[in-house]
């Protein structure tokens, strides 16, 4: 990358990552998403949507952490996500491209209905 592009990573505000889920797996998200709260208290955690909300094609609940929570919360989610798929993006003030270009998905990748982005 060409150094006059770089971006620094202090430009990161905050995380989110959104566990999705479905009717079929809706108990498992619930207790997924007891024991981040048990597991992480400075994260926060957000309303259990059964219902696509956002962007999000699946039903999905969110925790938002600021960046230095995200070396011990993403491996923690990649071990314990119990088969859930879980879409991780940081905040830096540009959501379509945060969403689009600057992801991750741990598990199953699913596609975003960026349009709500402009």
């Amino acid at each position: 990358m060409n150094e006059a592009l770089q971006i620094d990573s202090t430009a990161i505000e905050s995380w989110h990552a959104h566990v999705y889920f479905d009717a079929d797996t809706t108990t498992i998200a619930r207790g997924l998403y007891e024991r981040v709260a048990a597991a992480f208290p400075e994260a926060e955690i957000g309303r259990f949507h059964e219902k696509p909300v956002g962007p999000h094609p699946m039903w999905s609940f969110q925790i938002a952490f600021a960046p230095t929570l995200l070396a011990d919360l993403l491996p923690w989610l990649t071990l314990n996500r119990e088969g859930l798929d879980v879409f991780i993006h940081p905040n830096t003030g540009d959501d379509l491209v945060d969403h689009r270009d600057r992801a991750v998905f741990v598990g199953k990748s699913h596609t975003l209905n960026l349009s709500i982005f402009g």
